[in-house]
């Protein structure tokens, strides 16, 4: 094979095997602490 088209072909597995390493950030939100609604009583 040529320098050219080995060339090629690393450049192409460096950018194949870049593209499937790229992980998506996951954001983690804490939720809202769930209150009750407050009882009213006379006494």
């Amino acid at each position: 094979m040529s320098k050219s088209i080995k060339a090629l072909m690393a450049l192409s597995l460096v950018a194949f095997v870049a593209a499937c390493a790229q992980q998506e950030e996951v954001v983690y939100v804490e939720p809202e602490p769930v209150v009750g609604e407050p009882k009213y009583t006379k006494y």
